[in-house]
């Protein structure tokens, strides 16, 4: 479904701003300076700057944590706008401070601005929080000392040996920004008590003591590579120096390599190694973030120790598409855009004079607060508007204004506003022109929503003066609109009109795939699936005619879940004409059409030869008879092996002639062997034995053309081995024999048994049927 659109106005209001806004394009009040961050002395004096321009009188005014800052003995406002305290102090008599966060506020009569928050803090220098401590490292080792103290600004680090500075401007010393003092290629001359000291604009401190000893040189030892100290994690701000350090030692030297983990080049540019393994980054970017990998290799060999440290760039807020000023006609929506970047990403305030603007009724922000929408705009929104975008690295601020477009002798709302829906997915407005001061107007701007959706859902559509309707399209079927006109002059818009609601018609099915095949000469089949497209159908209409004819039959009206139809008694030779249409509620969809040619279908048929059905019937009785076979095979040797496990003796008739009466298929066996019958009515397999123990069948097979087909000197082996079985040539046949006093017992094993050898003889895991 098609999605509706946003409209612009643009073509129409450029009109009517084209007049007014030459009034507002110089600058309406800016900030040319805002005041930055400082760090203060105690006792000493400060300034903070702002300078503005814009339209005159204009005045400004300071305040710290959000209060407005009165001068007084210490503190002194310029007429420029900068803010002067004579002598700063942290804490003061009555316990208040002049450490806090500070703003300048410009006005003028277009409005009040507010510049971005400057933060001023007093000079400080703690106490160390790491006092180095002492180091025993052997002579040509490496020794490494370390000293932390907070103060503001970031104190500056030196060293002392036995009370005298170290020259670490080159040789074997190495001082990083940090702090950290590195000793490398160490001799006994290096042994001694090293200070830290540091100093910033609040004073001097000097750490406790901590003596180095380097002991005799035990270099020709080898050692593996080992790192003493890896990177740490570290977070800094954009044009911040990042120092990450790596201190191996062994024998022989460990070579110390960087690399980033996720494989992208460090890169050259800003790029210093210090000493013999610290990286150190110059003017740190964002995209310098990422997780840095030191290695200490061993020389010539693959030998390797590794540490990792991750570093995390910071960037402030900056804008990348500020608000810009425009002047809208009363009645009218404006639209104010500002879009920031920075790492992490900005937070967006929005402020109206001076003061946090809380979105609710005519006003919204949408897209994480980047756009700001005022509709129906009224002579109390004509204000300043600033975006603040702030995060933990930083905040800026921009500003526009915004100018409402007032004047008498607007014309008066237009009238007769009707909507009339034409299609599932067009509507048509129309309306008469206002009853008052119609000369003026230049257009007209029809505001459009769904009846369901919020007032800030709404978009226009710009119409001119002579058109009284239009007609919207690409809408949704089966929903209801909100519809109301504003007139436009050059001055500004007029009141709204009436509104109007209308719901678009409902979408009838598309067309269904048809597929169709002759059956038996005279039989078509018809196969349909709906499609997924527009309504739901509740059923289907089939129509067809023989060609030429002119009318159809049918139709024939299935329900949503019939999805085919055989069409019989059709005359063969002659070619017919489908047709299929889906249905619901709001009425037929469009039809599929399809030809189908009984007569290629007959001679298709002549000329192709017809199935051999006698083969297909005798393979299928081949296939039968070998599966009847294996099953026949299968139960044989397992009622051999169950006989002779439990050592029973006596005759068994032949396996090879129960095979044969299996095997041969039911309608040649109804004259075959009939089952005799055995002594106390027992019966095995169909067998019934006679009273002289012959097995008579009505082919005269008796004893003696037993005992001629097979010789009794194999019947008598056969019964000595009390039910072993007997291998012979593969000409020859198995027999194993059973005491007819042990038929019970055979039957009854027979009986249990049953089930599990159809099913260890059915190939196909499932009961043989017959």
């Amino acid at each position: 479904m098609a999605t509706r659109r946003r409209w612009p106005v643009a073509r129409l209001l450029g009109l009517l701003l084209v007049a007014s806004v030459g009034v507002f394009s110089g600058s309406e009040l800016t900030f040319t300076l805002e005041p930055s961050d400082i760090i203060a002395v105690q006792e000493q004096p400060l300034m903070l700057h702002c300078q503005v321009d814009g339209i005159p009188p204009i005045t400004t005014q300071w305040r710290r944590n959000g209060k407005l800052l009165l001068e007084g003995p210490g503190c002194a406002m310029f007429a420029n706008g900068s803010l002067l305290i004579s002598h700063f102090q942290k804490t003061k008599l009555d316990g208040s401070s002049d450490e806090g966060d500070y703003e300048c506020m410009a006005q003028n009569p277009i409005g009040l601005l507010v510049s971005r928050k400057a933060r001023l803090q007093a000079a400080t220098m703690a106490e160390f929080h790491v006092q180095p401590q002492p180091v025993r490292a052997e002579e040509a080792g490496v020794a490494r000392f370390q000293c932390q103290v907070r103060g503001l600004p970031e104190p500056l680090i030196s060293w002392e040996k036995d009370g005298r500075p170290v020259d670490t401007q080159g040789g074997r010393y190495t001082l990083l920004p940090t702090g950290v003092l590195q000793i490398g290629g160490l001799s006994l001359d290096d042994s001694g008590v090293y200070h830290c000291v540091a100093h910033n604009s609040a004073g001097i401190r000097r750490s406790a003591g901590a003596r180095l000893t380097v002991t005799g040189s035990k270099a020709s030892v080898y050692k593996e590579p080992t790192i003493v100290v890896g990177p740490e994690n570290l977070t800094l701000t954009v044009h911040q120096t990042a120092i990450l350090e790596c201190v191996a030692t062994g024998y022989p030297q460990p070579i110390v390599s960087w690399s980033r983990l996720d494989g992208r080049p460090i890169g050259v540019e800003g790029i210093q190694v210090l000493g013999n393994g610290n990286l150190m980054i110059s003017d740190v970017g964002v995209q310098h973030s990422g997780i840095y990998v030191c290695a200490a290799n061993k020389p010539g060999t693959r030998v390797r120790r590794t540490a990792q440290g991750r570093l995390v760039v910071q960037a402030p807020a900056k804008f990348v598409q500020p608000p810009q000023s425009i002047a809208r006609p009363v009645g009218t929506t404006a639209v104010f855009t500002c879009l920031a970047q920075g790492e992490p990403l900005p937070q967006l305030t929005w402020l109206k004079n001076g003061q946090i603007l809380e979105p609710g009724g005519h006003v919204k922000l949408r897209n994480n607060n980047s756009t700001l929408t005022i509709y129906s705009i009224g002579q109390a929104d004509e204000a300043m508007y600033q975006c603040i975008a702030e995060n933990s690295a930083g905040s800026d601020q921009a500003s526009a204004h915004l100018a409402v477009l007032w004047a008498d002798g607007l014309p008066g709302a237009p009238r007769g506003v009707q909507a009339q829906a034409l299609s599932p997915t067009a509507i048509r407005v129309s309306w008469r022109e206002p009853s008052q001061v119609t000369q003026d107007i230049i257009g007209y701007v029809l505001h459009i929503r769904k009846t369901a959706d919020s007032l800030d859902m709404e978009y226009q559509e710009a119409v001119g003066k002579s058109m009284l309707q239009q007609v919207l399209s690409d809408l949704q079927p089966s929903t209801s609109y909100t519809f109301y006109v504003k007139a436009y002059t050059s001055r500004g818009a007029s009141k709204p009109s009436d509104t109007a609601v209308e719901s678009t018609l409902g979408e009838v099915p598309a067309p269904p795939s048809l597929h169709t095949r002759v059956v038996e000469g005279s039989t078509v089949q018809a196969v349909w699936e709906p499609s997924g497209k527009m309504g739901q159908p509740q059923g289907f209409k089939l129509f067809y005619r023989r060609l030429p004819s002119a009318t159809f039959t049918g139709p024939l009206t299935f329900g949503r879940n019939i999805t085919q139809c055989n069409i019989t008694q059709l005359e063969p030779a002659f070619v017919y004409e489908l047709k299929l249409l889906a249905f619901n509620q709001h009425g037929d969809g469009n039809a599929t059409m399809r030809f189908v040619s009984l007569k290629e279908a007959v001679e298709k048929s002549v000329l192709d030869p017809p199935c051999d059905c006698l083969k297909d019937e005798q393979s299928k009785a081949s296939t039968t008879g070998i599966i009847v076979g294996i099953h026949i095979g299968v139960t044989c040797i397992i009622f051999c092996v169950l006989f002779l496990m439990f050592g029973y003796r006596g005759r068994l008739m032949m396996c090879k002639t129960m095979q044969e009466q299996l095997a041969t298929p039911p309608e040649v066996r109804s004259d075959a062997l009939e089952p005799p019958t055995y002594h106390g009515s027992l019966s095995l397999n169909g067998a019934v034995p006679e009273p002289n123990g012959a097995i008579p069948d009505k082919t005269g097979m008796d004893s003696n053309e037993l005992g001629r087909v097979f010789p009794r000197d194999s019947l008598n082996q056969t019964h000595m081995m009390a039910g072993a079985q007997v291998s012979h040539t593969p000409d020859e046949t198995q027999i194993s024999m059973l005491p007819l006093e042990d038929f019970s017992l055979a039957e009854e094993s027979e009986s249990k048994f049953g089930e599990s050898l159809e099913e260890a003889s059915d190939p196909y895991g499932q009961p043989e049927e017959g």
